[in-house]
């Protein structure tokens, strides 16, 4: 069985254009990335997936692995699906798909997502797995950009929001919120068959992809790390992921 970690990346964003190749302390932020995503102990491979050439040069500067895609690809996920056609990855093989804008991934978070996905593969309950981190600070609870996941006893997914899930009824109770983190894994079958699956109305209503899966009736499970990774939404984001840990 191989397990592939795939990182899209392009180089267009209403918000931060250019942002893979933004430099965080001296390095390309998809440099990073992909050296973290290298470290990981499961993982025999690691592909960027990008439909841009400067992107591609930058990889290829620093002997990454990289592919061309097409610009055609709806989402990330059609790009990664793109990649592990051309990989002429197997049906039972695990695809891990990585944010790109995550420059301290950490490489164990990887090991521990597809633990239970070799498990899936066995007994055919599961075909997606995902990462979710309990959150330590407050004011991510209530900010959009951090979505929040609730999951049953088993760790399955019920739901994932931009909202806070659950909502406290009363201010006196205390309990656990968690954030998901953008890293997927699923098996190269089950990617075919999300590829496929048409857009979700709550999708469409949260602006977020997985919640297709779940709308369809496709289980995710929910692994809990201790391994947060902080995206890089904004170029004001760099300073802040600079001040933190870069090495593991």
């Amino acid at each position: 069985m191989k397990i592939v970690v795939i990182i899209p990346s392009r180089y267009g964003s209403t918000r931060f254009e250019g942002k893979p190749l933004a430099l965080i302390s001296g390095k390309p932020m998809i440099q990073r990335v992909y050296e973290r995503a290298k470290q990981a102990a499961c993982v025999t491979d690691v592909v960027i997936a990008t439909d841009d050439s400067r992107i591609f040069d930058a990889v290829t500067k620093f002997s990454g692995n990289v592919v061309m895609t097409s610009a055609e690809n709806r989402s990330g996920t059609d790009r990664v699906g793109e990649v592990a056609e051309k990989m002429g990855l197997g049906p039972d093989d695990i695809v891990v798909n990585v944010q790109g804008d995550q420059p301290l991934l950490d490489p164990r978070c990887l090991d521990e997502v597809v633990a239970p996905l070799k498990l899936g593969i066995q007994n055919s309950e599961f075909a997606m797995s995902t990462l979710a981190f309990k959150i330590e600070n407050p004011d991510e609870i209530a900010h959009s950009k951090n979505v929040k996941v609730t999951f049953d006893n088993r760790g399955v997914a019920l739901y994932f929001s931009r909202s806070p899930i659950p909502y406290g009824r009363d201010a006196s109770l205390r309990f656990d919120t968690y954030k998901h983190l953008g890293v997927y894994a699923y098996t190269k079958r089950f990617l075919e068959i999300f590829r496929e699956l048409p857009e979700g109305r709550l999708e469409a209503i949260e602006k977020l992809e997985q919640l297709r899966a779940l709308e369809n009736g496709h289980k995710i499970m929910v692994v809990v790390t201790s391994y947060d990774s902080p995206e890089v939404d904004l170029p004001e984001d760099i300073a802040r992921v600079e001040k933190l840990k870069l090495e593991i």
